[in-house]
């Protein structure tokens, strides 16, 4: 996705973040209904199949197909695949890295998420499983490090006082989760992105510190807070079919994601069900529930 730069920045009001709320719903139960149905044998095309049905299901509409052509209602990236897989006939394995980003429409507001996991023999491996279980217990740290970068991201959101914290969250949860001797590296050419009446709206989100702190967190803001990290250097290439993200050094990836809302008491998790209230209140953070 492009920088948006300093571009003008769309923010919402009560009412229309209750929308996109319910688009956000609309997206965690298509994540949800992936991560079951994903099996050893189970290909990424019948996962994209599992993940339209629940939005015809719930009369909402794909915001990932045909978004400048992009030919599936998800994204599935395997292993060294960091973004923006296209579901096909690959075969899911035990030990894959697979990481589902997904996203939804509902009465022209939208949601957005990833979620990554090891798959074990029986499905998703459960955080620190991995090993007698299947997997490499070096990918479940990768998953485990990456999602906590994200909700420590997101925690700036109500913490911090400009953009740039969140990237700086990121960044110094990764250190720690590296701090062991993991080589980790962030992915910085792509980036999270404000999310309202379009998908990707200014302005953009970093993964990473900067010298620039960004612009102010207002109430009103919507924005997506991905990172993306690998166990190798963070350089990523694409791939021929024009969408396919991989590792350069060929290291394994995963990808975690979330819209959030700014609100004037505080701040909510939009495609996660219970407003984040979990995650986020084990970093001293409350969220505003929206229903």
């Amino acid at each position: 996705m492009a920088l948006f730069g300093r571009e003008r920045v769309e923010y919402k009001t009560l009412e229309q973040v209750r929308v996109m709320r319910r688009a956000g719903l609309v997206v965690a139960d298509v994540l949800a209904a992936v991560r079951a149905a994903a099996r050893p044998g189970t290909t990424t095309a019948d996962l994209d199949a599992v993940a339209a049905a629940v939005i015809a299901d719930a009369g909402a509409t794909s915001n990932f197909l045909g978004y400048e052509g992009f030919p599936a209602t998800i994204c599935t990236s395997v292993n060294d695949e960091v973004i923006h897989g296209i579901p096909g006939s690959r075969v899911l394995a035990v030990g894959d890295v697979v990481s589902v980003d997904a996203g939804a429409v509902v009465d022209g507001w939208h949601g957005d998420s990833a979620t990554s996991f090891v798959l074990g023999a029986d499905g998703p491996l459960a955080p620190g499983a991995a090993g007698d279980a299947g997997g490499d217990p070096a990918d479940d740290a990768l998953v485990r490090a990456t999602e906590a970068a994200m909700w420590a991201g997101i925690a700036a959101l109500a913490t911090g006082r400009r953009l740039g914290d969140v990237g700086t969250a990121v960044e110094t949860a990764v250190e720690l989760a590296g701090a062991g001797g993991a080589e980790l590296g962030i992915v910085e050419e792509y980036v999270g992105h404000g999310i309202g009446t379009a998908m990707h709206q200014p302005p953009d989100v970093l993964n990473y510190r900067t010298s620039d702190r960004g612009m102010r967190l207002r109430p009103g803001m919507c924005l997506c807070i991905e990172p993306m990290i690998t166990r190798g250097s963070g350089a990523t290439r694409e791939l021929e079919d024009g969408w396919t993200v991989v590792t350069a050094d060929g290291s394994r990836a995963a990808h975690w994601e979330h819209s959030v809302a700014i609100l004037e008491g505080g701040i909510s998790v939009l495609t996660a069900r219970d407003g984040g209230a979990e995650r986020l209140g084990a970093l001293g953070v409350d969220v505003v529930l929206l229903d």
